[in-house]
């Protein structure tokens, strides 16, 4: 079971009213976001990661990955 936090978030008097008129509850609206920019934030954070893995990959030759793959092959 998960454990859940308190997070809090102060918005303007009209805001609020507009919130409540329109039945909208702040608390699922603010969990999508944060569950969404979490999400966008990991995919930046992999995808740097990516390129910079590209970048020292593409330094090393083709010739070489050949052969390590066939020695890994062979080492089955």
């Amino acid at each position: 079971m998960a454990k859940y936090v308190t997070v809090s978030a102060k918005i303007d008097e009209e805001l609020r009213k507009r919130l409540t008129e329109l039945g909208i509850k702040p608390s699922q609206v603010i969990r999508k976001s944060l569950e969404k920019e979490v999400e966008e934030r990991m995919n930046q954070q992999l995808y740097e990661k990516a390129e910079k893995a590209s970048k020292i990959i593409s330094k090393v030759g083709k010739g070489t990955w050949i052969k390590a793959i066939r020695e890994s092959r062979e080492q089955r």
